[in-house]
């Protein structure tokens, strides 16, 4: 392992979150087509024909994609929000949910506790 710790700035970059949005709007629109039918003879003979009633399963499958991009872009940029940006350059060396370390203190300044020295 290196000891190279990553700071928020390398892990929160605007192309890693904008390829995230990007996943999932294609997962959506993947998603729709498949449940659609799009891929099937009979959507396609029927769009061909000019039977097909209602928007159609490529534009839906665009819609929904382009909505969910943007959503989730909305989502994520939400959450950089969050994120103090004091705490942008430094670096992540343990789990960031984890209680703050405080160092030992000693057992005489504690209260209920007697010192053990005579």
């Amino acid at each position: 392992m290196s000891d190279e710790k990553p700071t928020r700035r390398d892990i929160l970059r605007p192309l890693h979150l904008l390829g995230i949005a990007l996943g999932c709007g294609v997962f959506a629109a993947v998603v729709t087509l498949v449940a659609t039918g799009a891929f099937t003879s009979r959507v396609n003979t029927a769009i061909a024909n000019g039977t097909y009633d209602g928007l159609t399963p490529i534009a839906l499958g665009l819609v929904v994609g382009g909505g969910a991009f943007i959503v989730t872009l909305l989502f994520l940029a939400m959450l950089i929000l969050v994120v103090d940006p004091a705490e942008v350059t430094k670096t992540v060396d343990r789990p960031v949910l984890y209680e703050p370390e405080t160092p030992d203190e000693p057992d005489s300044d504690k209260p209920g506790r007697t010192s053990s020295s005579s």
